[in-house]
């Protein structure tokens, strides 16, 4: 990112500033980190990432429309020239069928001419909450690459 001369900003739901803070414990980060919100609770998504009732009534917080607009509201909110947004479901509750514990949807968007382009991922892992949180953390940064990781 430094190279291409890019500010990540960041908004995470269940990994809770996780990806902050490996962003941040790189020496020299501040050059091409700019800051995240951590907005675990449906209220803060929508007062700080500007995510619409609407959809999480509809959609609900663990839903590709919750984290497209993560991603695009970050981007508003923080001033960034990339984003990463998670929300997902954990455990070890929460779950139901049709959203399993382990069901996570990451975003990363970047402004474009014609408006945000964004690209979204779901993924469903396995394991118990650490490991749940680790994969999702790993797919968000290895996701910054590119489609590919």
């Amino acid at each position: 990112m430094l190279a291409r001369g890019q500010m990540l900003v960041t908004a995470e739901s269940c990994t809770a500033g996780w990806i902050a803070k490996l962003c941040t414990d790189w020496p020299g980060s501040s050059a091409w980190y700019r800051g995240g919100a951590v907005v675990y609770d449906d209220a803060l998504k929508v007062a700080l990432l500007g995510v619409r009732p609407a959809t999480l009534a509809e959609h609900g917080a663990v839903s590709e429309t919750t984290a497209r607009e993560m991603a695009t509201g970050a981007l508003a909110w923080l001033g960034g020239s990339l984003s990463v947004a998670v929300t997902g479901i954990a455990g070890p509750s929460g779950g139901t069928a049709a959203k399993p514990v382990g069901t996570v949807w990451l975003a990363w968007a970047a402004p474009g001419p014609r408006g945000d382009t964004v690209r979204v991922l779901r993924r469903r892992y396995e394991g118990d909450r650490d490991a749940v949180r680790r994969q999702a953390v790993a797919d968000a940064l290895g996701g910054l690459l590119g489609p590919d990781g």
